[in-house]
């Protein structure tokens, strides 16, 4: 049995001390997972169902608040999260300077959801499998086989340290464990977003090289308001240039943002492994390890999908399935695409263009351009 060290944190939840006011932090865990967000979660309930001790540490106070869109595609998991969904879309709209392509399909091609709603319900997962996820507890420190955590109490706060077998890093774009293993980010896309208090019916895609590069602009209604934004390759565009061109768009689209919250982040799509030994046995999943798409940013699927399998890996490390490897191809594939626009961007009207032309003929299935897919 585990020492059991006390800890002042009332944003800290753990299946024994849900309803405590003074929850419990373990010395020592099999895998400690460092991000509450869909990759981070899903780890940790796969190797909680298999019988590992497992702890969460999420630096926000709320999970699954992020920067993002919120769509989900048919090809990746939109089955596992259907009661949850706002909204689901057969069509979809790609418009470009000179085309508008109305993409139809018998059943949905994408939906969305709501972040925090995504958030909640892995977690209650998580947690049902016998997951420790505290919530509000920083990670000031990162060591071969334990890590120091901060915790805020009524005193000030308080420093402790936490013994792992295992460490998965699932915090982000810019992830501390992927630091301390001395990855570099050198792939990194930019991502702006407004969630708009008004309802729409389409879900659009706007392709314009003049004011995104090789990204794109997006309308993805929800169930009471709409997701606009935009994302790019961020060594094509400046994240200044990226919230210029947005504003100009989303005035064009008729869209007023006065008094509207515009938030950004950077995704990383640097993808250089997920399993790494530096005296101890430590993973990155989600957009930690990189694995976010560099053509459209998308990363719910892969945070999902690279969660389940590092965490089978963890407990069983030989270890394979089909997903993840089919995941592993469609970012190889997308990553080739954001060079050869990098290369030659110059070509980009007219890949635009004709990219909308094949998708109006049916000459290419829109699932390509999807992580699952």
């Amino acid at each position: 049995m585990s020492e059991k060290i006390k800890l002042q944190n009332k944003n800290s939840i753990s299946p024994e001390a849900e309803t405590r006011a003074d929850p419990i932090i373990f010395q020592n865990y099999d895998t400690v997972i460092v991000g509450a967000g869909p990759a981070g979660l899903a780890c940790a309930r796969v190797c909680a169902e298999a019988g590992a001790t497992v702890a969460v540490f999420e630096r926000r106070e709320q999970i699954g608040e992020k920067v993002c869109a919120g769509g989900i595609t048919m090809h990746g998991i939109l089955d596992r999260f259907k009661d949850i969904v706002q909204c689901t879309f057969p069509s979809q709209t790609i418009v470009t300077p000179w085309q508008r392509a109305e993409i139809h399909a018998k059943k949905a091609i994408i939906a969305t959801l709501n972040r925090i709603e995504l958030g909640e319900r892995m977690a209650q997962e998580a947690r049902e499998a016998g997951v420790h996820i505290f919530l509000g507890v920083q990670v000031k420190k990162i060591n071969s086989g334990f890590i120091t955590v901060c915790i805020k109490n009524k005193l000030g706060e308080e420093e402790q340290q936490v013994h792992y077998t295992c460490l998965v890093g699932a915090d982000g774009s810019n992830s501390r464990v992927r630091r301390f293993l001395g990855l570099s980010v050198d792939l990194k896309g930019f991502g702006i977003n407004c969630q708009l208090p008004i309802t729409r019916e389409k879900m659009e895609w706007h392709l314009n090289p003049a004011l995104f590069a090789s990204g794109y602009a997006w309308i993805f209604p929800h169930r009471e308001t709409t997701s606009i934004g935009a994302y790019a390759d961020s060594r094509m565009i400046s994240a200044r240039d990226l919230r210029k061109s947005f504003e100009t768009w989303a005035e064009a689209q008729g869209f007023n943002l006065e008094g509207q919250q515009i938030r950004a982040e950077n995704i990383n799509f640097d993808y250089q492994g997920i399993e790494f030994k530096k005296d101890s046995r430590i993973y990155l999943v989600g957009d930690a390890a990189g694995l976010a798409s560099g053509l459209t940013g998308e990363g719910i699927y892969s945070a999902v999908i690279s969660g389940e399998y590092v965490g089978n890996r963890i407990m069983k490390p030989s270890w394979e399935n089909e997903a993840f490897t089919r995941l592993e191809a469609s970012h190889a594939r997308h990553l080739k695409a954001v060079r050869y626009a990098r290369i030659h961007p110059n070509h980009l009207p007219l890949l635009s263009e004709g990219t909308c032309l094949l998708l109006r003929l049916g000459l290419l299935p829109i699932n390509k351009a999807e992580m699952g897919g």
